[in-house]
């Protein structure tokens, strides 16, 4: 019998597979002493977020149709990084494919359970800035469309609740949280708060 906190687990099997991810189910002793099930969605990827910021203070938006919540959402740039690779690496590799943009400077600033209730899924978050533009290639089921719209413009529609993906209102909150407080570089700093009222 294996023990996760006060959960006793009885028994574990595969409930489903497929190249993205896995849901693990398990017969479980609840805290209260019940017996119970719980099943656990395992990725077979981290979770990736970059905020791109350019030298103007914009910064670059993804816009593509999801398929679980069938909405189109605007995002930054996110996808999943193999485990084999490092966070970096991965950050670094959806950035280009994204937006077609590259970056000199790179800055990790979160790593975070996503949804802890059914999945084990941890993000790293990432502030890459040093931009240089290319073309994007994008994986076979995206189609993306990108805007640029001035750092302190989107931190205020998040804040209005105009976005719904959580890594991105929440990596656009700790970094303006980072930037007035003086935990980030002066130069970020100054592309983040001093500059690029306007969109485009």
């Amino acid at each position: 019998m294996d023990k996760r906190g006060p959960w006793q687990v009885l028994e574990t099997r595969l409930a489903y597979e497929n190249p993205w991810m896995r849901v693990v189910d398990h017969d479980v002793i609840r805290p209260d002493g019940k017996p119970g099930r719980y099943g656990v969605m395992v990725p077979a990827n981290y979770a990736i977020i970059v905020l791109p910021v350019h030298d103007d203070g914009t910064i670059t938006l993804v816009g593509q149709h999801r398929f679980a919540t069938d909405r189109y959402e605007w995002e930054l740039p996110e996808g999943g990084g193999p485990k084999t690779d490092t966070p970096l690496d991965s950050a670094q590799r959806e950035l280009r494919e994204e937006t077609g943009l590259t970056a000199t400077h790179w800055k990790e600033t979160f790593r975070a359970d996503l949804s802890n209730s059914i999945t084990d899924e941890t993000g790293f978050g990432f502030i890459a800035w040093g931009l240089t533009e290319g073309e994007p290639d994008p994986d076979g089921t995206e189609i993306l469309a990108t805007q640029r719209l001035a750092f302190l413009e989107a931190v205020a529609r998040a804040a209005k609740g105009e976005y719904r993906d959580m890594p991105t209102v929440a990596m656009l909150m700790l970094t303006h949280y980072m930037a007035v407080s003086g935990q980030l570089e002066e130069d970020l700093t100054g592309l983040l708060l001093g500059q690029g009222r306007g969109s485009r």
